[in-house]
C-alpha cells in the first residue's frame, strides 16, 4: 500500500472502534497520519503532556497529537489485515501514552 488516503482510512477505522478510555482521550488529541518519521524506525509518536501530569499541561502548550507513520508499518505489515490489526494497536498504544501508561502496562494490555 503506497496509498496515504487508504493508509488514512485504516487510522480512521482503527479510532471509530476502541474501548474507553482510549476512545475517550482520543477526544482530547490530534490524531495525525504521516508518511515518515524523518528517518526513524516509528509506527507513532505521542506528543503532549499525559492527563496523569499533575497541575496539567501549561497554558502555553500546543494540544496533544498523536501522529501514525504510513512507512515503516506498511513495509513490516504486507497483509491487509495484519496492517490493519497493527494501526489499531499502534493508536491504542499513543493513546496509552496520553493516559500515562509506560511501556510494561501497554504490554500487558497487549497493546506493545
Amino acid at each position: 500500500m503506497d496509498d496515504l488516503d487508504a493508509f488514512e482510512a485504516l487510522v480512521l477505522e482503527a479510532a471509530s472502534d476502541i474501548p474507553e478510555p482510549f476512545a475517550g482521550a482520543l477526544r482530547d488529541t490530534a490524531l495525525l497520519v504521516d508518511h515518515h518519521a524523518d528517518g526513524r524506525s516509528l509506527y507513532g509518536l505521542y506528543e503532549g503532556f499525559p492527563t496523569t501530569t499533575h497541575g496539567g499541561a501549561p497554558s502555553f502548550a500546543p494540544p496533544p497529537r498523536i501522529t501514525i507513520y504510513m512507512h515503516p508499518m506498511v513495509d513490516h505489515f504486507p497483509h491487509p489485515d495484519a496492517l490493519r490489526h497493527q494501526v489499531r494497536i499502534t493508536v491504542l498504544h499513543e493513546l496509552g501514552h496520553h493516559l500515562g501508561m509506560g511501556e510494561e502496562r501497554l504490554e500487558e494490555l497487549g497493546y506493545a
